[in-house]
């Protein structure tokens, strides 16, 4: 029986452990999320019903009747057993600097500002926009929100005026939270005046609260208050809102198929807890750990394994708020010394990047308080995770490469983070969680059990991580997650499961390339070619062909000072994919680029590499949310030039 089986704090790496555990979570579900919920969890009124899902009218809820507060469970009960534990190790812009900020100091900023915004009128229910830089107050307003019972909206504070006014209109929030300033890698970015031009076309904003980074003079309004001032005209105490499990906790803003943002909305209780135990037990996370996840906040994996997993864990987290090369490529592992970091994890963006600046600023820098080193993002390739394995590892740390989304909270399939003493599969995020049944399926719906054979990822069983709703549409939610393949949860990614039942992600369904009559992923075709000594990342997108219906056309980044021709990199990659896939697969246009168009997160944004291919250059639409608007038109006249030489 459920009552029967421990569920530990710390999850011995021995794998019968977590096999019967998982099998628990598949069997007993109610049983198994509830004891973990009950102590787990501090709550003002305990839970009457663990769940009442329903997969095939988007109906999810957890922990029907519990009464529970998300603040109280990151920053209050760990302040009464030590007020002065480090709960953030804030990792500045400025190279070599950083500040430690305590479990007591972190609620009594979130007291103060959630004090702020009750005077300003925010309740309960209402819409607190964020956009600010990757800060401790930043983390702070989040859990302000969270103490008053207010829905906050963060918005990565990169994104230009336009996109922060679209997602303040969808969401209709009444106070925007901002800063002077950011600082990113040395150079400034003007927040304040980008909300002032964002809520131009925001008759919903009634507030704009304005704290200090840089101290820079800004501009300021009858609208607008200094926040800083305001906290210290406030009580440093603030009763935390008793909420119902089920009550809004965060909405964000993720791509749509559409090009519209969609807000995805998390809740309480059943959020908290799946970020929580995903932290500790895929990470294997220890008290005295330093555990760095280098995302920003902006995104889902710094809300998750940043903000409220760790803090709820009662971690110390490292919050970074630069760039990883800044002031030169060592700024990672020279943090890595300083800090003694025992948990790094980054994106296969940022590992790639690194690749190609040199091992010497990984190998100067002493790296041995690293025991996990963790990835997500995009699928991590081959050759990078062999690069992060022996360079940064020095094949003593174990490769915990993750897969999950916006959607889903927290992490849904990862080595956890190893089953014995080898290495996880490489290229493979290898296994579910708890609570995590994966499926395949056909474009028609049916079922795949056979091994080695790709097919569509879906999820059968809910979990109490899972979205609740797309915020003011619940229709579109059905129809991107549920309605696809009914009675089931589609992520919208492909994957190929092997004899021992590990998972890899082929890539996004939609960035699947019909050629010849073959369906070709994207991530498979890159993960090839970037196996090449002199290649440091490729993108492919389909584009029309007029015998193939579509052709593939390669965007091939080279290593630093890697000299070659098209012709012969063209050759050696075409060689290369001939043997690890088939010769249907060979890219029909190669391109050498300065670099390609990625979202700041790291997405690549082959919507315009699409465009680019099929010449429809007028139609790249707006690029300034780029982390580097440039390189589309250096890609253009690359483009240019290779059809003006044939």
């Amino acid at each position: 029986m459920a009552s029967e089986v421990s569920y530990p704090l710390q999850l011995s790496s021995v794998s019968e452990s977590h096999a019967s555990l998982y099998e628990e979570s598949l069997k007993h579900p109610e049983q198994f999320w509830g004891d973990l919920a009950s102590r787990r969890l501090r709550w003002t009124k305990k839970f009457d019903q663990v769940m009442d899902c329903d997969m095939r009218t988007g109906q999810f809820k957890w922990f029907l009747g519990g009464v529970i507060n998300v603040s109280v469970n990151c920053l209050d009960r760990h302040v009464e057993e030590n007020a002065d534990k480090p709960a953030f190790i804030w990792e500045k812009d400025e190279p070599g600097t950083h500040e430690v900020i305590s479990y007591g100091q972190l609620l009594e900023s979130t007291c103060r500002i959630a004090n702020v915004l009750k005077r300003e009128g925010v309740k309960k229910g209402d819409r607190v926009a964020i956009y600010m830089p990757a800060s401790p107050l930043l983390a702070a307003t989040m859990l302000a929100c969270a103490r008053i019972g207010a829905i906050h909206s963060v918005v990565f504070a990169g994104f230009s005026a336009e996109s922060l006014m679209n997602r303040i209109n969808d969401a209709s929030a009444s106070v925007v939270v901002t800063a002077d300033e950011a600082v990113r890698g040395g150079k400034t970015i003007p927040l304040k005046s980008i909300v002032d031009e964002a809520v131009g076309g925001c008759q919903c904003v009634q507030r704009v609260l304005v704290s200090r980074r840089t101290g820079a003079h800004v501009p300021m309004t009858p609208r607008d208050l200094q926040l800083e001032q305001a906290m210290s005209e406030v009580s440093d105490s603030c009763a935390p809102e008793p909420l119902d499990s089920e009550d809004p906790l965060f909405m964000l803003y993720t791509s749509g198929s559409t090009g519209k943002p969609k807000g995805i909305l998390h809740t309480q209780a059943g959020y908290l807890l799946y970020a929580s135990i995903t932290q500790q037990y895929v990470f294997d996370y220890r008290p005295g750990d330093v555990y760095a996840c280098v995302a920003d906040i902006g995104w889902i994996t710094g809300h998750s394994y940043v903000v409220y997993g760790p803090l709820c864990n009662g971690a110390t987290t490292v919050l970074f708020e630069t760039h990883p090369t800044y002031p030169d490529p060592g700024r990672y592992w020279e943090m890595v010394q300083r800090l003694k970091v025992t948990h790094f994890y980054t994106a296969p963006t940022a590992i790639r990047m690194l690749i190609r600046k040199g091992d010497e600023w990984v190998k100067k820098y002493d790296r041995s308080s690293l025991r996990i080193l963790g990835c997500v993002g995009e699928p991590l390739n081959k050759e990078a995770w062999k690069w992060y394995n022996t360079v940064v590892g020095e094949e003593r740390c174990t490769i915990v490469d993750t897969y999950w989304q916006t959607e889903t909270g927290g992490i849904t399939i990862a080595p956890r983070p190893a089953a014995d003493d080898s290495q996880p599969k490489p290229g493979f995020p290898s296994l579910p969680f708890f609570g995590i049944l994966p499926q395949l399926r056909s474009e028609n719906d049916e079922v795949i059990t056979e091994s080695n054979v790709q097919g569509h990822l879906c999820i059968t069983k809910p979990w109490p991580g899972m979205a609740r709703t797309i915020y003011g549409n619940h229709q579109n939610f059905m129809d991107v997650y549920y309605n696809p393949h009914p009675g089931v949860y589609f992520t919208g990614d492909g994957a190929l499961r092997d004899e021992n039942g590990l998972y890899r992600i082929t890539g996004r369904v939609d960035d699947i390339i019909m050629s010849k009559g073959h369906r070709i992923g994207t991530a498979e075709l890159e993960c090839a070619m970037n196996t090449e000594p002199r290649v440091a990342e490729t993108a492919v997108v389909g584009y029309p062909h007029e015998i193939y219906g579509e052709g593939i056309y390669a965007f091939v980044i080279l290593k630093d000072g890697v000299v070659a021709s098209v012709e012969t990199i063209a050759e050696d990659l075409k060689t290369i994919v001939r043997k690890k896939i088939a010769s249907f697969a060979l890219p029909n246009q190669f391109l050498i680029v300065p670099g390609l168009p990625k979202t700041r997160s790291g997405k690549i944004m082959r919507r315009i590499l699409r465009k680019i291919a099929a010449d429809r250059h007028e139609e790249l639409g707006d690029v300034s949310t780029l982390a580097d608007p440039s390189v589309v038109e250096k890609i253009v006249q690359e483009h240019n030039l290779l059809k003006n030489d044939n």
